[in-house]
C-alpha cells in the first residue's frame, strides 16, 4: 500500500522550514546552499513518508505562557534535587520504570508529553505505547509505592497543562471530567 500523496502546496510551510533549518545548521544561507536544501526537503516529503500530525486547531497563549513559566520552575527544582541527591545519597539512590496511561491519544499531545518529561532532570521516557496511550517513564530516586504515584501524577499533570493549551475539545472534556476517563 503506498502513502497518501500530499499536495506539494500543502506542504510549503514544511519545505521552507526545512530549507531554513538546512541553512542553520550549514550556516550557510547562499542561494545555491538552500536550492540544495530544498531539493533533500523535496526528497525527503516525497520519499520518506510520515503520517501528518493532526493539530486540533486551537492554541492558549495564556496557558502557553503560564506552561512555560511552571516548566521552568520544574526544571529548576528538579535540578536542585538531583543535586541533593547526588550529594548526600551518591549511587545509591533507588529508581523505577512506570506505566503512565495519558487521558489524550492525540499524537501531539503524547509526544509532547513524553518530551516535556524527557526535559525535566530526574525523568525519562523509555518507551510509549502509542496504541494505548501509555508513557513508560524512568523515574530517579522512586523507593517506594507513594513515590511512584508522584512521579504518575507529575507526568499527568504535564500531559493537563499541554491538553490546556493545545489540546482538543474532547480532550478538555475529559480533563474536565465531563467526558469518558
Amino acid at each position: 500500500m503506498s502513502a497518501p500523496r500530499i499536495a506539494l502546496r500543502t506542504e510549503l510551510p514544511l519545505l521552507a522550514w526545512l530549507v531554513i533549518v538546512w541553512g542553520a545548521l550549514w550556516q550557510d544561507f547562499s542561494p545555491g546552499n538552500l536550492v540544495f536544501g530544498l531539493l533533500l526537503a523535496l526528497l525527503v516529503t516525497r520519499f520518506l513518508y510520515l503520517p501528518p500530525v493532526e493539530l486540533s486547531g486551537r492554541f492558549n497563549l495564556l496557558q502557553a505562557v503560564r506552561f512555560a513559566f511552571v516548566f521552568v520552575w520544574q526544571i529548576i527544582v528538579a535540578s536542585a534535587k538531583l543535586l541533593w541527591l547526588a550529594v548526600r545519597s551518591g549511587p545509591a539512590v533507588t529508581s523505577a520504570v512506570i506505566a503512565v496511561p495519558l487521558r489524550s491519544h492525540a499524537d501531539l499531545i503524547v509526544t509532547a508529553t513524553g518530551h516535556v518529561v524527557s526535559l525535566i532532570p530526574g525523568s525519562l521516557i523509555v518507551d510509549v505505547d502509542r496504541a494505548n496511550a501509555t508513557l513508560y517513564v524512568h523515574g530517579i530516586d522512586v523507593p517506594d509505592a507513594a513515590a511512584a504515584e508522584r512521579l504518575r501524577r507529575s507526568v499527568l499533570a504535564a500531559e493537563a497543562e499541554l491538553i490546556r493549551v493545545m489540546g482538543t475539545d474532547e480532550d478538555l472534556r475529559t480533563l474536565r471530567g465531563e467526558g469518558p476517563q
